[in-house]
């Protein structure tokens, strides 16, 4: 008795303590040899991963000052989000089923004219960011204005943003005059240069709202820090049929023949793309985000998906923006769209797998943003930015195949836990970070003030 009292001590004593232990019935790891570990279990360490194994293995090299055991559910690496609009949530349905070019123009543009300012952008982010962390979402990539406080309101939240200010052709909430927007995006990246969780970037809006002028100075500007620049790209025919017309190019081509692509860049949507545009994106190594609920509820169209992956090129998924191109922010639901709109737009079932789904809301996504070797994947030095999915309601059994039931069974409402850069921000269902009620409340205010607004 006394020899089993001494290597149980002993084995105790060698046991490394680490900051959290989660474990689930399947760990999805989302690695190069795409492991499903079986009750597997992941050991954290301030802000990244040190261990990924079985549990007992975790079990028996860690213990844990903090432990998630979630024995019906999956452990799987956080979503990302390759492209939003955060604050526009407080215009969530405020106009539906039209085109692009009417719903900005009559709508959008009228509607941020009389409404938005730095308070309805943190107010906004909130809202967006608590939705898009109770639903698994733990990075996201936004294009708006006053951009740092959208990382104010991120931080806050707890999630990872890559942040994107908005530069654009005509006077807008924050800045009047592209000179005065660069130069407030300067002072954005120098303030984010080194955060742990937001990364700056510049967003110039479009090819068809910005002087090309200045599409070359946010350029410069994105390589002078070595932060990435986002942008729309080939969204409608419109656009493309706008470009081709006045340049005599597509908008990839245009972009490219201007330099801008000559660097870290992400690319939203992508649906009007052609074969040479692939090949120029490839070339450039820039990165895409693909948004199926905004292009179908638009009209807008079917990216070619499928050319896009099997050319080499990093497309991730996002929702857009919730005012009316896509009503919110489900990453889950983006996932299943994605890969059944793949299928009928091509009259094949394997177009889209959905494995290749949930790695475009994973590792694929942190590779069009270059995060990958952060985040998008469980691995040992990787940040911990992981989530658990729970499989105990009708839905959600029985499984045969996780990636199966992942993308097309499990929902938003199914995420139970999130975790980013090792701190823990829902816990069964409960967000951990913010109190939720003043945030709804303050929703209910702007609908009211936003509705007087659009009546004059």
């Amino acid at each position: 008795m006394r020899l089993f009292y001494s290597l149980l001590l002993c084995a105790c004593a060698q046991a490394a303590t680490v900051d959290a232990i989660w474990s689930a019935k399947y760990v999805v790891t989302m690695d190069a040899q795409r492991r499903v570990i079986e009750n597997g279990a992941i050991a954290v360490s301030g802000d990244h991963i040190v261990a990924v194994g079985t549990r007992a293995q975790i079990d028996k090299e860690y213990q844990a000052k903090q432990r998630v055991d979630q024995p019906d559910a999956i452990l799987a690496p956080g979503l990302i989000n390759t492209h939003t609009h955060a604050a526009m949530s407080l215009f969530r349905g405020v106009a539906d089923d039209m085109k692009l070019q009417d719903w900005l123009n009559k709508f959008i543009f009228p509607a941020e004219a009389r409404n938005v300012d730095r308070e309805f952008v943190r107010w906004g982010t909130r809202l967006a960011s608590i939705e898009m962390a109770l639903s698994g979402t733990t990075t996201y990539t936004d294009m708006y204005y006053f951009e740092e406080t959208v990382a104010e309101a991120t931080k806050e939240v707890g999630l990872r943003g890559v942040l994107g200010q908005t530069i654009i052709g005509f006077p807008v909430a924050d800045y009047k005059t592209p000179a005065e927007a660069l130069t407030g995006t300067e002072k954005f990246l120098k303030a984010y240069a080194n955060d742990p969780l937001i990364v700056p970037a510049v967003a110039p809006h479009a090819i068809y709202t910005v002087p090309d002028d200045v599409l070359q100075s946010c350029r410069a500007l994105a390589n002078r820090y070595n932060k990435p620049l986002v942008t729309h790209l080939s969204e409608t025919k419109h656009e493309n049929d706008e470009s081709l017309e006045k340049r005599g190019k597509t908008p990839a081509a245009a972009l490219e023949a201007l330099g801008v692509l000559d660097g870290w860049t992400l690319g939203a949507h992508g649906v009007w793309l052609n074969d040479a545009d692939i090949a120029i994106l490839k070339a450039h190594n820039t990165g895409l985000a693909h948004c199926p609920s905004s292009n179908m509820k638009l009209a807008s169209g079917v990216a070619p998906v499928g050319k896009i992956l099997a050319a080499g090129i990093a497309m991730g998924l996002g929702p857009d923006g919730v005012a009316g191109s896509n009503n919110d922010h489900d990453m889950m639901e983006e996932m299943d769209l994605a890969a059944k709109l793949q299928k009928v737009s091509t009259m094949d079932p394997q177009a889209l797998p959905a494995e290749t789904a949930f790695a475009m809301a994973t590792i694929t996504g942190a590779r069009a943003l270059r995060l990958d070797s952060l985040i998008g994947s469980l691995e040992t030095g990787k940040r911990a930015d992981m989530i658990t999915i729970r499989l105990d309601q009708p839905h959600a059994v029985p499984m045969y195949n996780v990636y199966s039931q992942l993308v097309y069974a499990l929902k938003a409402s199914d995420v139970a836990d999130v975790m980013v850069n090792g701190r823990t921000i829902v816990r069964e269902k409960k967000i951990l970070t913010i109190d939720p009620k003043p945030v709804m409340a303050k929703a209910a205010e702007y609908r009211e003030r936003v509705k007087k607004s659009l009546a004059h």
